[in-house]
């Protein structure tokens, strides 16, 4: 019975000891980790001017190897924060957060740009880059999985997006950015009109009347024009009469019959 026991001894022994080593072993290799990181000697810019940073900067950037751009980029926002090459790296240092998939560290970056130069000759396309970081931005990374429909997204990025695309039209008419920005306007113009009406839809099947006919109401009052409208007038309809609203039912009623004949007939099921 002694040797049973003192061979159980043994085992727990034996046991806990190949625990610490393994323990011992992995924190060793954890530190030789940090250690070779921190070890790790950064690129030597000590002699490099402003213009050999910014061409570095710049090729990693068209290379497409966007954290090494950004890290050079502010090496020369450090060493050169106010020579002839900081203007014009902080936007390309913004343009890099975008391509990163880095966009609310981009739009700071843009906003900083236009704060300490607001009187560049690129506020154009500081404008364009916001809108499109804007434009462009993703939800979770489940949106990015299983993508929804733009329309189904957060309007607040939408607006914005439409609001720096206007801005830029505003007071760059000219700019060789307009083109692309209009057609991305009218493309948010429809989308917002089609956030706004499904969000009239979810309130009529949640049984919000009034607030399904309030959302409808403001799209056919904000977005004139777009896709949307029709169903808008047809949500309307409906929550009017969930509301015993009936007159005003009716002249919504022939609105659609008067403008859009062949939407005329439709179901409350929504």
């Amino acid at each position: 019975m002694q040797t049973i026991k003192n061979t159980g001894i043994t085992m727990i022994i034996k046991r806990i000891i190949t625990l610490l080593f393994i323990t011992a072993l992995t924190i060793s290799l954890s530190s030789c980790s940090q250690l070779k990181k921190q070890g790790e000697p950064s690129a030597n810019i000590t002699g490099y001017s402003a213009n050999k940073l910014f061409q570095d900067a710049r090729a990693s950037l068209k290379a497409g190897n966007y954290e090494k751009a950004i890290k050079q980029y502010e090496q020369l926002e450090a060493k050169y924060p106010l020579g002839r090459f900081a203007q014009q790296s902080l936007l390309e240092q913004a343009y890099a957060y975008y391509k990163y998939d880095e966009p609310d560290t981009a739009l700071d970056t843009i906003d900083r740009y236009m704060r300490v130069y607001p009187r560049s000759p690129r506020m154009d396309y500081a404008l364009y880059l916001r809108g499109l970081v804007n434009f462009t931005r993703g939800g979770s990374i489940v949106d990015k999985i299983f993508p929804r429909n733009f329309s189904d997204l957060d309007g607040v990025r939408q607006k914005e997006a439409f609001h720096d695309f206007s801005t830029l039209l505003t007071r760059h008419p000219n700019s060789p950015y307009a083109t692309d920005a209009k057609q991305r306007m009218h493309y948010l113009k429809n989308t917002l009109g089609t956030t706004e009406v499904n969000v009239a839809k979810y309130y009529m099947k949640r049984g919000a009347y009034l607030a399904a006919f309030n959302r409808a109401d403001y799209t056919i009052k904000h977005h004139q024009g777009t896709p949307a409208v029709i169903e808008a007038l047809q949500v309307k309809v409906c929550a009017a009469r969930k509301l015993g609203k009936n007159s005003l039912a009716d002249d919504t009623m022939r609105i659609i019959q008067l403008n859009f004949p062949t939407k005329a007939k439709f179901s409350c099921l929504i």
